[in-house]
């Protein structure tokens, strides 16, 4: 029914809610057609729900509802994401948008859904969150190898350009700032990623206690100590020596009965990802990053022109790289690309200004 009271820019804005329901619940709807099992039964939950928001504004319009309203432009572009792609980082722009919902603060949309969109937000901020750990182990080697690429060659041509020297010797400078920072990035990135794997492989249970048992002395059970060492009770830990040692077996208490020792099949540390994975990412990324602010001086140009060529490129590359961290923390594009750009211009104007006080002390 409509509502007699309403006003031209309530039923505007009804309008407008009604189309960004329709289009949410197609993004969720998109997006579990790529996915199987719980992930794919919650969004199709949610897709139900933004189907009940929708119902309120249609009965709110009344003969209204037949005149539609485009949805917004972002709830248009998650939907072409969702479409074609179905990442995380919809789930990531969708987090964003479920927490800007202005039902909280319009009185015509009910309690019940306002509440709806606050529990949606934290729905998609877990299905997110599981895409997010997949991709972090990698991911963070390449984004932070492309920004030092990027920051750290960008400063290294800027202060070689300040002291006066030719431009071929900073084009020079520039292609052994990359070389040199992208193998010692992918190294350590290695040599980090490994030692972490091992300090956490080196923690977790081994099957010594099957070799042993039979042997320990039953006056002074010292398997009783391995396992409070894990963690468990004295009550738990001295039923399961019992039963390692094969004195009893007991199903009175299938919490406490015996659990076979098997090693790990699957990677129990997904988000730290590979030693080689993150050493090459970090290899390529820095690689591709240092490329950027010796591009204008490969193509033959030198002096101020080459000089600011690189900054206006390294800043777009900053802005972007920013922009994704945003989107996959679920925090804004807009602050995250601005952080990276005014960190990335000011460490590299920093050297600038120490290249031209080396330069004129040379001089």
């Amino acid at each position: 029914m409509n509502t007699p009271q309403a006003s031209p820019a309530d039923i505007r804005r009804w309008q407008q809610y009604l189309a960004d329901e329709r289009a949410e619940a197609s993004v969720y709807r998109d997006l579990a057609a790529r996915r199987e099992g719980e992930e794919k039964a919650i969004l199709l939950a949610l897709a139900e729900a933004e189907g009940r928001h929708e119902a309120h504004w249609l009965a709110l319009l009344g003969d209204q509802a037949d005149k539609p309203r485009h949805a917004s432009l972002n709830s248009r572009f998650l939907g072409f994401l969702a479409r074609n792609f179905g990442s995380v980082f919809v789930l990531a722009l969708a987090q964003r948008a479920e927490g800007r919902s202005p039902y909280a603060t319009d009185p015509h949309a009910t309690p019940a859904m306002a509440a709806d969109e606050q529990i949606h937000e934290e729905v998609v901020r877990g299905l997110a969150t599981r895409g997010r750990a997949r991709l972090s182990g990698t991911f963070r080697a390449a984004v932070f190898g492309a920004n030092d690429g990027l920051v750290s060659n960008l400063s290294l041509v800027m202060g070689m350009a300040a002291t006066g020297v030719d431009s071929q010797v900073v084009l020079f400078s520039g292609v052994a700032g990359l070389l040199a920072g992208a193998l010692s990035m992918g190294a350590g990135e290695y040599v980090s990623v490994r030692s972490q794997r091992e300090l956490l492989e080196a923690s977790r249970p081994t099957q010594i206690t099957l070799d042993a048992a039979p042997r320990l002395d039953l006056e002074h059970n010292e398997l009783v100590l391995v396992y409070l060492a894990r963690g468990m009770s004295r009550e738990a830990a001295e039923h399961r020596a019992a039963e390692r040692m094969g004195r009893f077996s007991c199903d009175c208490d299938p919490s406490l009965s015996l659990q076979p020792e098997a090693p790990e099949t699957t990677n129990e540390h997904e988000e730290i990802g590979t030693a080689w994975g993150a050493a090459s990412s970090s290899f390529c990324f820095f690689a591709s990053g240092a490329l950027i602010p010796i591009l204008p001086f490969l193509f033959g140009m030198s002096g101020f022109g080459a000089l600011a060529l690189a900054v206006v490129l390294v800043g777009l590359v900053l802005l972007g790289t920013g922009a994704v961290v945003g989107l996959l923390s679920g925090t804004s594009p807009l602050s995250r690309a601005l952080r990276q750009l005014l960190i990335g211009l000011g460490a590299a104007g920093a050297t600038y200004l120490l290249g031209l006080l080396f330069g004129a002390t040379v001089g």
